[in-house]
């Protein structure tokens, strides 16, 4: 155990999405709403809907598979995995265990977080304290989502908004000065109700009538979940930016949670962002929660937005209702010795 703390940062990066492409010309057919009216309010034209035989955890692995290529790690010399998810497989056991079976990392611990929206970013913090302490070198830190199983088809409020998807990072040290340089978690846990899925759980569990009233499925309170998504994505990015000591000029790049275009434009507008240095992906895949965040960094770094040295925001909100971010120093490729 080091007597001193190792800098945490990205060593990987990996995603998947289904095939099935749902348009907003498509639930024109399904429910009472057109592409004009989503495109306008959201900024979503498409989303990516999973195959039947598929399962939130089959896309996990999928991308998960990816991030360690691309990191030259070995499932095998994981020491953990996280998954963030709001629609895991099933209550019991934890996806990530599913996950592990499957990778064969038979070395690492697994478990599930659930945060909503800001699941990734909360993974991404607690992976980075387990490097920090020299406690683990490897961790695989996943968003994976099967909306599509949870979301009511003939709610139009809901519906149009979400998509299937994974992203997935491996965590490891890097050198000081740079991968994650700040983070913030925060919750305000009396909007709950605001965002949530009545039943299913010890509450109120399953049996026919919660199913005959669709209590199974995601209720949603978009004005109030607006309201709260553009105060806090402004908040959350000033605290993180100042806590990373750094200034508003020095932000390379802003990766936020892809849930609403307007959202997204206001907190650009609020931060002094050009939308050039703001990754937007959610007009081809929807809302995919706690996978948008890794979704949207895997696209950047392939396609050569992200440079090393670039200093990069990730903002999100979710359930809970949760909010959250990080600020880290690009610094893939160059893997830091020091433990």
């Amino acid at each position: 155990m080091p007597n001193h703390q190792i800098q945490a940062g990205i060593l990987g990066v990996g995603s998947y999405v289904p095939e099935r492409i749902l348009t907003n010309k498509e639930l024109e057919q399904m429910v009472d709403t057109s592409d004009e009216w989503i495109t306008a309010r959201t900024g979503i034209r498409e989303r990516r809907i999973l195959d039947p035989s598929q399962s939130t955890s089959d896309l996990a692995v999928l991308a998960s598979r990816q991030a360690l290529a691309d990191a030259g790690v070995k499932p095998e010399e994981l020491d953990l995995i996280i998954l963030t998810t709001c629609s895991k497989d099933m209550l019991l056991p934890a996806g990530a265990c599913l996950v592990q079976a499957e990778l064969g990392a038979h070395r690492a611990g697994a478990f599930d977080l659930e945060a909503g929206c800001s699941g990734f970013v909360y993974g991404l913090a607690i992976a980075a304290q387990f490097i920090a302490t020299g406690a683990m070198q490897r961790i695989l830190v996943i968003g994976a989502e099967a909306l599509s199983r949870i979301i009511n088809w003939q709610d139009r409020n809901t519906c149009v908004l979400f998509g299937d998807g994974a992203g997935a990072v491996v965590v490891g040290p890097v050198a000081p000065g740079e991968g994650i340089l700040a983070s913030k978690l925060s919750a305000e846990g009396t909007g709950w109700e605001h965002l949530y899925i009545p039943a299913g759980g010890a509450k109120m569990p399953a049996d026919p009538l919660t199913v005959e009233k669709n209590l199974h499925y995601v209720h949603m309170n978009g004005k109030e979940v607006f309201r709260f998504a553009t105060r806090v994505m402004e908040e959350e990015s000033l605290h993180l930016i100042k806590a990373a000591n750094l200034q508003l000029t020095d932000i390379d790049l802003l990766i936020p949670h892809q849930a609403n275009i307007r959202i997204i434009e206001h907190a650009a507008k609020k931060l002094k962002l050009p939308m050039d240095k703001v990754v937007i992906n959610l007009d081809r895949f929807g809302n995919t929660s706690s996978a948008s965040i890794p979704l949207a960094l895997d696209e950047a770094v392939k396609s050569g937005r992200v440079q090393a040295g670039d200093n990069i925001v990730m903002v999100a909100f979710g359930a809970g209702l949760t909010s959250g971010g990080i600020v880290l120093k690009w610094s893939k490729g160059r893997e830091s010795n020091e433990t």
